[in-house]
């Protein structure tokens, strides 16, 4: 499963996958993919240094990435305590209506409310970038578009490729422009932040558009079949992010959402802004029902809707309130019914992408 683009960057399959989890990261590197760790939940610089030491010394020597999410246009002199005084009360008694309807309890005194989105902040995403950039960090994603132009040139002066993911060729031409190296294809089928185009469209249009930087097909992708297929569509390999989720290093710390996910058809996804603001895949759960329009106050644009559900999710997390407990994942979920390690992952991904080759070679053998 190798391309230019894998060559390049040193990977032995042109397997790229996007986890929040150090050991999913480093175990799919060292199987012989490329793993890129999720910096978004990290709001401490420290906390991520912690976790690029430990990726360092797991993917023995071999390459891995790291995913920010950063907004092309900087706003000055914005803090996230100005964002949280923009937060209607309206909106907060919303909140502890939804939780109170399903006796989800308080924190314990003392404990943080655990993860926030704020790895938006321009100030948070510029400190993950200082502390990324001591490490030998092969490939710089961004989640939401193009980096600051500064960024890319930052990245490039450390010969660091820059990789953004794209929703529409529209997009994509924009990270062409930008000076993007590599642009993720993501389709509408994706978990996450996502568009409205499927993944069998999207990719080669996007191909066409960016022509000649590289593409990688991402949105509902966990077989080597469709690996295959993606390098069909001009891909030069797949991003994987779902998939992941139920690995036994993914640390999700829930069994009940484990056990969800795992029971979990490909019908069972909403795109809902209750996560962040923006439209997000994620398992379709009464919380996400909540926040439907027409229901209750309507959600917050990105960033208040973060802020404002983030003690929320800690809550409904930390007590495993099942009819609320959820996570972003792609349509690929109902492939998803069985905890297997990283490696056996991706094992089953190189038989699948085989056995497609194999079958292509026949048809053209008798063509």
């Amino acid at each position: 499963m190798q391309t230019e683009l894998s060559r390049q960057l040193g990977a032995e399959h042109a397997l790229f996958g996007f986890t929040p989890f150090p050991a999913v990261a480093a175990a799919l590197t060292r199987a012989g993919g490329f793993g890129v760790l999720g910096a978004v939940r990290y709001g401490a610089p420290d906390d991520l240094r912690r976790d690029l030491d430990w990726m360092a010394e797991h993917t023995d020597g071999l390459p891995w990435g790291l995913d920010v999410v950063m907004p092309a246009k900087k706003v000055e002199g914005v803090t996230e305590a100005d964002v949280e005084a923009m937060i209607p009360e309206e909106h907060r008694a919303y909140v502890q209506k939804v939780l109170a309807a399903y006796d989800v309890p308080q924190l314990p005194e003392g404990e943080n409310s655990g993860w926030r989105i704020t790895g938006w902040m321009e100030d948070v995403a510029r400190g993950q970038l200082d502390v990324a950039f001591d490490y030998s960090v092969k490939l710089l994603a961004n989640a939401l578009g193009s980096p600051p132009p500064d960024v890319i040139e930052r990245a490039h002066r450390q010969g660091i490729p820059v990789a953004a993911l794209a929703g529409s060729p529209r997009h994509a031409e924009r990270h062409k422009a930008a000076g993007i190296d590599i642009v993720v294809a993501q389709g509408y089928e994706a978990g996450g932040h996502t568009g409205e185009i499927a993944t069998m469209v999207l990719t080669p249009e996007v191909v066409r558009a960016v022509d000649p930087l590289p593409v990688l097909a991402a949105g509902g992708i966990g077989s080597g079949e469709q690996l295959a297929a993606a390098l069909a569509l001009g891909a030069q390999g797949a991003w994987l992010g779902s998939v992941w989720l139920t690995t036994t290093e993914a640390d999700l710390g829930s069994r009940a959402l484990t056990r969800k996910l795992l029971a979990a058809g490909p019908g069972d996804t909403v795109r809902s802004r209750a996560l962040t603001g923006k439209p997000a895949r994620q398992l379709r759960t009464e919380w996400t029902d909540a926040w439907e329009p027409g229901t209750g106050p309507g959600t917050l644009p990105m960033p208040l809707q973060g802020l404002l559900v983030a003690e929320a999710n800690s809550r409904i997390q930390r007590y495993e309130v099942e009819p609320l407990l959820g996570t972003p994942v792609g349509q690929i979920v109902g492939s998803m019914n069985s905890e297997r390690s990283v490696q056996a992952v991706v094992d089953d991904l190189t038989r699948g992408f085989e056995r497609a080759v194999a079958r292509l070679d026949r048809i053209a053998e008798t063509a």
